[in-house]
């Protein structure tokens, strides 16, 4: 059974200032809750896989095919300044 005392304390840990008329609103909402989960516990469930999710979930990502990289003198080509083999920049500080 969850009491007011547990309410505020709970919300004294999420630093919420409740009233008094909420407390106990909380602690009635809650205690409905906790007995419904005291309901499913007396549920069978032998014989029931555990599971982390309802629907099977597969992962949708392409498989990883190694491909060469662009070389320097191509990336280059697009640059609108370059000093050798750096890409140019104007100065941003003093």
């Amino acid at each position: 059974m969850i009491t007011v005392e547990d309410i505020q304390h709970v919300a004294k840990l999420a630093r919420l200032s409740l009233t008094a008329d909420e407390s106990q609103r909380f602690t009635e909402q809650l205690s409905r809750i906790m007995d419904y989960f005291g309901e499913l516990n007396q549920i069978d469930t032998t014989g029931v896989e555990p599971m982390s999710h309802p629907i099977p979930v597969v992962n949708v990502m392409r498989d990883d095919v190694v491909i060469g990289s662009l070389g320097r003198e191509v990336l280059m080509e697009n640059a609108p300044l370059k000093e050798g083999a750096f890409f140019k920049v104007p100065r941003i500080g003093e």
